[in-house]
């Protein structure tokens, strides 16, 4: 079976799709337009800022902020050059789409310090932890009687199920490898499309009446493409780890899983440097809460380089002057949402919970259709709905079911399912298995 799997949203899904990918140092759309970012004292950089345009706009107008394109769900940087002092660490804000970061850099890249995309570590109840730019959160931890632990979000989130001795059996997400030694990966190795880690779930308890609060699951990983037209040099470390999951110092009460480790892609003529590439997943107690790794993926012409990655990478061997395939093509298979209860889905939906409000809002029932359209995906593909409540439920997965072939060239097909409705937020997400 030949796996392409799409994510993109929670409650209403755009198209992103797995596609390999031969890419060069040559790079489309690196037209400086956002300056130089030079780093010398440990900096946040608020995603939030972005701009919304094409990804390939000229930025001059709003320089060291960014692009937002929902089409491509990426946050786009056009920089000059890139330094990153030994003595600085770079962090970022998530942006309301929690989409991934894109460094286009027409010049050369030097890092010597720390550029972090790491998800964050497990929360206090009823927050969820918030990933790395890119991935998706950890489950919350029972909050209070009726507001019990949810599963980890995204394609790999953690499941969350109550064992009969009365505690929740939480655990870890998966992307690269199987989270909590069962969570299927996703994605490919090619990282086109860019996505980030899943999410670990909550806990209730770790035992009936123990003294220690429930707690959430850590958040997945983020991604992120550097695509540089001549040198990145890494003497530092670029990493995109699982939040790590929670067991009260090693006593084993409230027990909440770990995220999975994010994507990390580079692109350049030349990679050099004696750094640390680093895509692990979340720490936990056992190997069923731990995160599965992520995905590291480095394309270059030449290579003198004795860096240290974690997990192992995919690695190509690129072409002098070729150019650098940073999105899905023309042809590739893409799927999205196009109602849910048939109200229909926004064309580019957060799954903000909270005061945000919610993507589509349903009458309370207990289940609703939902409209799903794929392109260039054959009929007999196996279209899968992941509906991931954030409280009280774990997460169920629908198998969708031809409705109606609208073309024939391009081939697109709409699909149906039923999914199941609880009270409060869930989040939406769709994955396709090609045949």
């Amino acid at each position: 079976m030949k796996t392409v799997y799409f994510t993109r949203v929670l409650l209403g899904l755009a198209s992103i799709l797995a596609w390999a990918s031969h890419a060069a140092i040559v790079i489309p759309g690196a037209n400086g337009s956002d300056g130089s970012l030079t780093i010398r004292t440990n900096t946040v950089i608020d995603l939030s800022q972005a701009v919304t345009d094409v990804w390939d706009a000229d930025n001059s107008a709003n320089a060291g902020k960014g692009v937002y394109d929902s089409n491509k769900w990426a946050i786009v940087f056009k920089y000059l050059d890139v330094t990153v002092a030994s003595n600085a660490n770079v962090t970022f804000v998530n942006h309301p789409s929690r989409a991934p970061v894109v460094w286009l850099v027409s010049g050369n890249v030097r890092i010597d310090g720390v550029v972090n995309i790491s998800g964050g570590v497990a929360s206090v109840p009823p927050a969820n932890a918030e990933p790395g730019p890119g991935g998706f959160r950890g489950g919350t931890g029972k909050y209070s009687s009726g507001v019990d632990a949810g599963s980890g979000f995204g394609l790999g989130g953690g499941w969350k199920f109550n064992h009969p001795d009365g505690w929740t059996v939480a655990q870890g997400g998966g992307f690269g490898s199987a989270g909590g030694g069962q969570i299927p990966p996703y994605g490919n190795p090619s990282l086109i499309p860019l996505l980030g880690g899943s999410g670990g779930s909550g806990s209730t308890r770790g035992q009936p009446n123990d003294p220690f609060p429930p707690i959430g699951g850590g958040a997945g990983g983020g991604a992120i493409l550097v695509g540089c037209r001549n040198t990145v040099t890494l003497d530092g470390v670029i990493m995109a780890d699982g939040g790590r999951g929670f067991d009260n110092l090693g006593t084993r009460l409230a027990i909440s899983s770990a995220g999975s480790g994010g994507g990390i892609r580079l692109v350049c003529s030349s990679l050099v440097g004696n750094g640390t590439i680093s895509a692990v997943g979340g720490a936990a107690d056992g190997s069923r809460e731990a995160g599965g790794v992520g995905r590291i993926r480095i394309e270059r012409v030449s290579n003198a380089n004795s860096l240290k990655l974690v997990p192992d990478p995919s690695v190509v061997d690129l072409v002098e002057n070729s150019t650098a395939l940073l999105w899905p093509p023309a042809f590739a298979p893409e799927v999205r949402v196009l109602s849910i209860g048939n109200t229909n889905a926004p064309a580019d939906p957060r799954a903000g919970f909270g005061a945000v409000g919610a993507d589509v809002t349903l009458p309370l029932t207990q289940n609703t259709p939902i409209l799903i359209e794929t392109k260039n995906v054959e009929k007999a593909s196996q279209v899968l709905v992941r509906l991931t409540p954030r409280y009280n439920v774990k997460h169920s997965e629908i198998a969708a079911t031809v409705q109606s072939i609208i073309s024939n060239d391009p081939l697109i097909i709409r699909w149906s399912a039923i999914l199941p409705v609880t009270p409060g937020y869930s989040a939406v997400q769709v994955k396709v298995v090609r045949p």
